[in-house]
C-alpha cells in the first residue's frame, strides 16, 4: 500500500494501481527475493520466523506445527460458531486477537483456513505452506482440493443450519474489525495478509471462493469506512481542541497540552492514510473486477456495499466517481442486481442534506430511473417509483410533467404493489395544505372516470384518512359552492359520486377490487374494529343524506346507479337503534320514484339489489321495508297484465307506444326477479303466452322478446329452488319438469329467428338450462330430482351446434351486429369478439359436461387452427376435458373432425385435387398440432391413438374407386393426415397397425409405385420405422432419437411409470364393419406377463358408440390455409423437412401451453427438473444443422426442448 519503514524505496514496485488485483500472482514481486519483500499480503520467511514467539528459538518451527495440529479443532470452531449463529460472536473475536497476540502466525493461519472452509472448501492450508507459498500457490493448491462434486457452499446451502451463516459470516467480520481497530489493524501484517488473501480469492475462477470472498472483502471495507468515519470525527475533535488551547492568552495556554493534541493529531493522521490505503486496494482489487461479475448475487453484494459506503461516509464517497458505478449497474440484465441499485440510491436521496452531491447524478440518469417504473421485476418497478418519489420531495423541479404521467399511470396497475407505489407518489405529488376540498377537485380531474375503483385502491395506505373523509364529499355534492369558487361540472360531480362509492366499499369489504390481490385475507381484530366504526360513520352519514342525493340526481341514470348501492354497505341496526326510520321511508318513497322514472337495465337492477339489501329478516326494518316491495311488485304485475292483455287482442295492429309500455314494465319485472322470488305473482303464464304469441306472429318486437325469456328463465330458477328444499311435493316437480321442457321448446324455436340478439339470448339460455337440468342436478344426494333431467334430442343439439357455426366462427366483417349501429372501431370489435367467445364456451361447457355428445366437438376441434388467435385456449380446454373423461372417444372426435375437412375438401375440388393446394396443407398442419396435444407419454395415450389410427385407415379406404382396384380408393390421400400421428404409436403397436394396414390391401397395391399412391407407401413407411423388433421394451419404444436422448441423461424414457423389461403387450386390430367398432381392440398377453398398467375407471357417461351427429353440409365452409413450403415427390415419405421450418418453436410452445394449468394432461412425460440452466447452450440442446431429418420425430424435438 505504501512504503514501509523497513522497506524504503519499494513503493513503486508495491503500488497497486486501479486496473490491476491487488496481489501479482504470477508477477514480478514474485521475482523479488523473499528476505527483502515487502508485499502486506504475504511476509518472507526471515520476517515470520521474528514474529510471535522469534524465529530460532527453541520450539519454533516445531511449535508451530504443532500448535497448528493442536489448533485444528480451534479451526472448527472458529468456523462452527459462525456457522451455529451464536450470539457470543465478540468473545469469539476477543479469543482470536489473545492468540494472534501471543502468536499472530498461527492466529492467521486459522483466520486463512476460517475463510477456507466458509468457501465451501475442505483443504486445509498448512503452517508450511503459509511460510514457504505465495497465495497465488496456496489459492491453486486449495482449488485442486476442492469438491467439485457439489455445487453448493455454505453461502448457497439451504437448511435451518445455514439459514443464519451469512450474517454470522458478515457480523464475524465487522466484529473483528472494530475489536481490532485502535491497534492490530495498523500492525502491517494482519490486515495486510488478510486483503491480500481475500483479492486473491476473489480473483479465482471458482466460483465459491470468488463469492464467499467478495462478500468477506466488501464486509471488510464496510467495516473500514466506519473506521475512517471515527478517525475523522476524532481527527475534527482533536484539531477544535487544539483551535481553542491555541487562542488562549499565554498565561493560560498549557504548552504539554497543545504538544499531545499536535501528537495525537499527527496518530490519528497516520491511521486514516493507513485506513485510506487499505480501503484503496480493497476497492481497486476487488470491487472494480467484481461489481462486473458474470454472477448477479456477486454483483448485488458489491452495489449494497458501495450504497452504504457512500450513505455513511458521504464525505468520501459521495462523488461522481463512485456513483457512476450505481448508474451504470442500474442497466444490468438480473433483477436481483437492478433491485440493489435502487434501494442503494434510496438511502442518499432520503437525507435531503446531500441532495446538493446527486444533482450531476439525478440529471444523468433520471431518465433510466423513470424507465424502470415498467421493469418487468414488479420488486424493481416498485422501488423504481419509491425512489421517484424520493426525488419528487427533494426537489419538484427535477421530474417534468411528462415523467410524472408516466408514473401517474401506474395506480392501474393490476401488481398491487406497484400501483400503491404510484399511488404515493400522486398523493405526494398532489400533497393538500389546507383543506381536502381543493384536493379532490385537483384528484376528480385526474381520474379516469371507468378505473376509480383502482385508483382508490392505489391511494388506501398512504392517503386513507383523505379518502375517508366522506362528509367533505357529501358537502361538495349538495351544497352551493362559496362565493368565488368554481362549482363542480356534471362530469366531475359522475367521477366524485364514483370516488365516493369505491371508498365506502373499501371500507366496508376490506379487500381490493377485482384483479388485484389474492383472494380475502383474514382481518386482525384492529381491522376488524376499524371496519365496524367505517360502517357505522358511513350508516349515520349517508342514512340521512342518501335521500337527498337521490332526489336531486334522480333523471341521471349513471349517478344513481352509483348512489343506490350505498345501501349494500349500511349497517341496518342503526336504522331503528338511531332512530333513523323516517330516513329510511324517505329512502323508499325515492327509490321507487326511480323505478318508475327509468327504464335503464343498470339503474332497475341497482334498485332491486338496494331492496335485497334492506329486505333483511334479522333487522327489525325487515318488514317496512317488505310491505313497501311487495306494494311496487303489485302494481308492476298488475300493470303488465292489464298491458299485456291490451297488446295481445285479436285483429288489432299494437302500435309503438303500447309496445313500449309493455317492454318498460317487463324490464321492471325482469330486473327485480333477477334478485327476488316473484313466485307469488304467476309470471310464467303471461310470459309464456307472450312468448307463444311471438312465435306464431313473427312480429313481437325484439326487445320484449329478450327480455320475456329471461324473464321466464328467472321463474325456472326460482322454482328448482324451491323444490330443492324438503317441503316440495311430487306436484311441484312435475309442474316444473313441464314448464322447464315447454320452455326449453320455445327457445329451440327462436334459435331460428331472424333477429341475430334474440338467437343469441335464446342460445345463452338454452345451454344454461340444458346445463342447470343436466345429469349433474342429482349430485350432492340430491336423486329426488331424477324426474327433471333433460337431456336434449339430436335435432336440439345440432341446432345448438349450427348456431355456433354460424354465429361464432365468422370473419370479424360479417358480424354486421358487433357495432349496434356505432362506428365499427377497436372497442366494438373486442366486444363483438367478447361476446363469441362466451357463446362458444358455453357450448364447450356442455360437451366437457357430457350433455352433448362428444361427437358434436369435431366440428369445433376442426376449426383449431384458422381461428387460434380467437379461440384457441378454449378449443384447447376443451380437448384437454374430453380427453380426461374418454380417452378413446376424444381420438374418434379428433380423426372425425379431420375427415370432415377432407371431405369439404372433396366437396369443393373434386378426387383429383393437388396435394400440395394450401387446403390439404392445412389439414395436415392441424393433424399434426393435433399429434402434440396428445403429449410425450406413449402409454396413457396408447389405445386411444391406435383407434384413431384404425378410424383413419377404414376411412381411406371406405370409398373404392369406380375405375376398379388399379386405381386407388377415393379417400386415400387421407393416409398422408394420418401419418401425423404414426410417432405417437408404440414400436409394437405400429407393427400392429401395420398388420390391420395390410388387410385392406391388395397385392397390387403393395406394387405400385406412380404418384397417386404416394400416401399408401408413406404411411407404410412411418409404421415400419423403427418397428420391426418386437421385443423391445416399451419403455424404449417412443422413439430411437428419443431414447437416445434420455439415455445421455440416465433417466427413464417415461418419468411417472416404469414397466418391467421383456414385457409388453400387443394390440389386436379386427376388420369389422364400421358400424360395429366398440369392440375392435382386445389385448392379448404375450411373454408371460402383461405390461400396461390398468386403464383407470372411465367417469364419463359416454360409454356406447354415441350416434353420428353431421350438421348439414350447408354449414360447413371450406377450411382455407395459408401456402407453405412443400417437399418434392421424391422425399415425400421424409418428415424432417417440414419439421425445420421456421415454425418449430411454436410447436413445441404449442403443446407447452395448456389452459388453467393442465400441463399434466399435454405434456404427462416430461420431466422439467432435468434442465440444466448453468450448462452452455451446446451442452443442452444440439445445433438444428446437427439434426438429420431422416431419425427424429415431434416426440424427440419435446424431448430436447425441456433438457
Amino acid at each position: 500500500f505504501h512504503s514501509s519503514p523497513q522497506c524504503p524505496g519499494l513503493e513503486s514496485e508495491t503500488h497497486f494501481s486501479s486496473d490491476t488485483d491487488f496481489e501479482d500472482i504470477e508477477g514480478k514481486n514474485q521475482k523479488q527475493g523473499k528476505g527483502k519483500t515487502c508485499k502486506k499480503g504475504k511476509k518472507g520467511p526471515a520476517e515470520k520466523g521474528k514474529s510471535g514467539n522469534g524465529g530460532g528459538k527453541p520450539g519454533g518451527p516445531n511449535r508451530m506445527n504443532g500448535h497448528h495440529q493442536q489448533n485444528g479443532v480451534e479451526n472448527m470452531m472458529l468456523f462452527e460458531v459462525v456457522k451455529m449463529g451464536k450470539s457470543a460472536m465478540q468473545s469469539v473475536v476477543d479469543d482470536w486477537i489473545e492468540s494472534y497476540k501471543h502468536d499472530r502466525d498461527i492466529a492467521l493461519l486459522d483466520l486463512i483456513n476460517f475463510f477456507i472452509q466458509c468457501s465451501g472448501c475442505k483443504g486445509v492450508v498448512t503452517a508450511e505452506m503459509f511460510r514457504h507459498m505465495q497465495n497465488s500457490e496456496i489459492i491453486r493448491k486449495m482449488t485442486e482440493e476442492f469438491d467439485e462434486d457439489s455445487g453448493d457452499y455454505p453461502l448457497t446451502m439451504a437448511g435451518p443450519q445455514w439459514k443464519k451463516f451469512k450474517s454470522s459470516f458478515c457480523e464475524f467480520i465487522g466484529v473483528l474489525v472494530r475489536q481490532c481497530q485502535y491497534s492490530i489493524i495498523y500492525d502491517e501484517y494482519m490486515m495486510d495478509t488478510v486483503i491480500s488473501l481475500l483479492t486473491g480469492l476473489s480473483d479465482s475462477q471458482v466460483r465459491a471462493f470468488r463469492h464467499t470472498s467478495t462478500l468477506a472483502a466488501m464486509k471488510l471495507m464496510t467495516a473500514l469506512v466506519n473506521v475512517a468515519l471515527n478517525l475523522s470525527i476524532n481527527m475534527d475533535n482533536t484539531q477544535r481542541q487544539y483551535e481553542a488551547e491555541r487562542n488562549k492568552i499565554i498565561g493560560k495556554r498549557a504548552n504539554d497540552r497543545l504538544e499531545l493534541l499536535l501528537q495525537k493529531r499527527k496518530e490519528l493522521q497516520e491511521n486514516q492514510d493507513e485506513i485510506e490505503n487499505m480501503m484503496n486496494a480493497i476497492f481497486k482489487g476487488v470491487f472494480v473486477h467484481r461489481y462486473r461479475d458474470a454472477i448477479a448475487e456477486i454483483r448485488a453484494i458489491c452495489i449494497e456495499e458501495i450504497g452504504i459506503w457512500m450513505k455513511m461516509y458521504s464525505d468520501a464517497f459521495l462523488n461522481d466517481s463512485y456513483l457512476k458505478y450505481v448508474g451504470w449497474t442500474m442497466h444490468d440484465k438480473q433483477g436481483e442486481v437492478r433491485l440493489k441499485c435502487l434501494t442503494a440510491l434510496q438511502g442518499l436521496y432520503y437525507n435531503k442534506e446531500l441532495n446538493s452531491k446527486l444533482e450531476l447524478f439525478t440529471s444523468r440518469f433520471k431518465d433510466r430511473i423513470v424507465s424502470m417504473t415498467l421493469d418487468k421485476e414488479y420488486d424493481v418497478a416498485v422501488q423504481a417509483i419509491k425512489l421517484l418519489t424520493l426525488v419528487l420531495q427533494s426537489s419538484e423541479e427535477v421530474l417534468t410533467a411528462e415523467d410524472c404521467e408516466n408514473v401517474y399511470h401506474l395506480v392501474y396497475s393490476a401488481h398491487r404493489p406497484v400501483a400503491v407505489a404510484a399511488g404515493e407518489f400522486l398523493y405526494k405529488k398532489q400533497e393538500p395544505s389546507a383543506s381536502n376540498t381543493l384536493y379532490y377537485k385537483s384528484i376528480i380531474i385526474f381520474i379516469l372516470h371507468e378505473h376509480a375503483a383502482y385508483l382508490v385502491d392505489s391511494m388506501w395506505d398512504c392517503a386513507t384518512d383523505l379518502l375517508k373523509d366522506w362528509e367533505c364529499m357529501n358537502s361538495l355534492l349538495l351544497e352551493e359552492p362559496l362565493n368565488g369558487e368554481e362549482p363542480l361540472t356534471d362530469r366531475q360531480e359522475s367521477a366524485l359520486i364514483e370516488i365516493m362509492l369505491c371508498t365506502i366499499r373499501q371500507a366496508a369489504e376490506c379487500h381490493p377490487p377485482v384483479g388485484r390481490g389474492t383472494g380475502k385475507r383474514v382481518l386482525t381484530a384492529k381491522e376488524k374494529k376499524t371496519q365496524l366504526d367505517d360502517r357505522t360513520k358511513i350508516t349515520e352519514l349517508f342514512a340521512v343524506a342518501l335521500p337527498q342525493l337521490l332526489a336531486k340526481y334522480s333523471v341521471d341514470a349513471e349517478k344513481v346507479t352509483n348512489l343506490l348501492q350505498l345501501p349494500q354497505y349500511f349497517d341496518l341496526e342503526i336504522y331503528t337503534t338511531g332512530r333513523l326510520e323516517k330516513h329510511l321511508d324517505a329512502l323508499l318513497r325515492q327509490i321507487r320514484d326511480i323505478v318508475e322514472k327509468h327504464t335503464d337495465i343498470d339503474v332497475l337492477e341497482a334498485c332491486s339489489k338496494t331492496y335485497h339489501a334492506l329486505c333483511n329478516e334479522e333487522f327489525t326494518i325487515f318488514n317496512r321495508v317488505d310491505i313497501a316491495r311487495s306494494q311496487l311488485i303489485d302494481e308492476l304485475a298488475d300493470k303488465f297484465n292489464r298491458l299485456l292483455e291490451d297488446f295481445l287482442q285479436e285483429g288489432e295492429e299494437p302500435d309503438e307506444d303500447d309496445a313500449y309500455q309493455v317492454l318498460s314494465t317487463l324490464k321492471r319485472i325482469t330486473a327485480f326477479h333477477n334478485a327476488h322470488d316473484l313466485s307469488r305473482w304467476d309470471l310464467f303464464g303471461c310470459n309464456y303466452k307472450l312468448l307463444k304469441t311471438g312465435i306464431e306472429n313473427g312480429d313481437m318486437p325484439e326487445q320484449i322478446v329478450i327480455h320475456a325469456l329471461q324473464c321466464t328463465h328467472y321463474v325456472i330458477l326460482w322454482q328448482l329452488a324451491k323444490v330443492t328444499e324438503s317441503s316440495s311435493t311430487k306436484e311441484d316437480l312435475l309442474r316444473l319438469k313441464k314448464q322447464m321442457r315447454v320452455f326449453c321448446q320455445i327457445c329451440q324455436h327462436y334459435l331460428t329467428n331472424v333477429n341475430t340478439a334474440v338467437k343469441e339470448q335464446a342460445f345463452t339460455i338454452l345451454c344454461d338450462v340444458l346445463m342447470i337440468f343436466s345429469h349433474q342436478i342429482m349430485t350432492g344426494g340430491r336423486d329426488m330430482l331424477e324426474p327433471l333431467v333433460y337431456t336434449p334430442d339430436s335435432s336440439l343439439q345440432s341446432e345448438l351446434l349450427s348456431f355456433i357455426l354460424d354465429h361464432v366462427f365468422i370473419d370479424q366483417d360479417d358480424d354486421n351486429n358487433s357495432a349496434d349501429g356505432q362506428q365499427d372501431d377497436e372497442a366494438s370489435k373486442i366486444e363483438a369478439l367478447h361476446k363469441r367467445r362466451n357463446l362458444l364456451a358455453a357450448f364447450c361447457k356442455l360437451i366437457v359436461y357430457t350433455v352433448v355428445e362428444m361427437n358434436t366437438a369435431a366440428d369445433i376441434f376442426k376449426q383449431y387452427m384458422k381461428y387460434y388467435n380467437d379461440y384457441g385456449d378454449i378449443i384447447k380446454e376443451t380437448m384437454s376435458k374430453t380427453r380426461q373423461i374418454d380417452k378413446i372417444q376424444c381420438a374418434k372426435t379428433l380423426i372425425l373432425s379431420l375427415q370432415q375437412l377432407f371431405n369439404e375438401m372433396i366437396q369443393e375440388n373434386g378426387y383429383n385435387f393437388d396435394r400440395s393446394s394450401p387446403t390439404f396443407s392445412g389439414i395436415k398442419e392441424l393433424a399434426r398440432r393435433f399429434a402434440l396435444t396428445f403429449g410425450l407419454d406413449q402409454l396413457k395415450t396408447r389405445e386411444a391413438i391406435a383407434m384413431l389410427h384404425k378410424d383413419g385407415i377404414e376411412f381411406a379406404f371406405k370409398e373404392p374407386n369406380p375405375q376398379g382396384e388399379s386405381h386407388p380408393p377415393l379417400n386415400l390421400a387421407f393416409l398422408d393426415i394420418l401419418s401425423e400421428f404414426s410417432s405417437k404409436l408404440l414400436r409394437q403397436d405400429k407393427r400392429t397397425v401395420y398388420v390391420y394396414l395390410e388387410k385392406f390391401m391388395t397385392f397390387q397395391m403393395s406394387l405400385r409405385r406412380e404418384d397417386v399412391w404416394l400416401p399408401l407407401m408413406s404411411y407404410r413407411n412411418s409404421l415400419l420405422a423403427g418397428g420391426d423388433d418386437d421385443t423391445m421394451s416399451v419403455i424404449s419404444g417412443i422413439s430411437s432419437r428419443g431414447s437416445t436422448v434420455r439415455n445421455k441423461k440416465t433417466k427413464p424414457a417415461t418419468g411417472k411409470r416404469k414397466v418391467p423389461e421383456g414385457h409388453y403387450t400387443v394390440l389386436s386390430l379386427t376388420v369389422e364393419n364400421s358400424s360395429s367398432d366398440s369392440m375392435w381392440l382386445n389385448r392379448e398377453q404375450s411373454m408371460h406377463t402383461p405390461v400396461m398398467m390398468q386403464t383407470p375407471q372411465l367417469t364419463s357417461t359416454i360409454m356406447r358408440e354415441p350416434k353420428r351427429l353431421r350438421p348439414d353440409e350447408n354449414y360447413m365452409g371450406v377450411y382455407p390455409m395459408q401456402p407453405e413450403h412443400h417437399q418434392p415427390p421424391l422425399d415425400y415419405n421424409r418428415r424432417g423437412t417440414s419439421l425445420m421450418e421456421d415454425d418449430e418453436e411454436p410447436i413445441v410452445e404449442d403443446v407447452m401451453m395448456s389452459s388453467e394449468g393442465r400441463i399434466e394432461d399435454l405434456n404427462e412425460g416430461m420431466d422439467f427438473d432435468t434442465m440444466d440452466i448453468d450448462l452452455p447452450p451446446s451442452k443442452n440442446r444440439r445445433e438444428r444443422t446437427e439434426l438429420k431429418p431422416d431419425f427424429f420425430d415431434p416426440a424427440s424435438i419435446m424431448d430436447e426442448s425441456v433438457g
